[in-house]
């Protein structure tokens, strides 16, 4: 039986919660700012504090692009693998 979208919406907005820490903590290791990863990514500032927050509008679970998602790992000096969470849900039923 498929699951409801409601519970893939709320394993959706969990596992951008996740994205969101990984992303926060390989900027501090990185030592920079939101600022300076939002303007070297080619973001608005408060774009790139929303995805921090696992948002891209107030009430919906971040869903960066894939070039924006390409363009933060470039600016971070990480791979795509340690940006990404491993246990990403299951989206086929939706």
């Amino acid at each position: 039986m498929p699951r409801r979208n409601d519970d893939i919406d709320a394993e959706w907005n969990a596992y951008a919660r996740r994205l969101a820490t990984s992303l926060r903590s390989a900027r501090e290791r990185a030592g920079l700012t939101q600022e300076d990863v939002a303007y070297r990514s080619g973001l608005t500032r408060y774009t790139y504090q929303k995805y921090e927050k696992g948002e891209s509008r107030p009430g919906h679970p971040a869903n960066p692009t894939i070039r924006t998602v390409l363009a933060l790992v470039q600016v971070l000096g990480i791979s795509l693998h340690d940006l990404i969470p491993d246990d990403v849900p299951d989206l086929r039923s939706r």
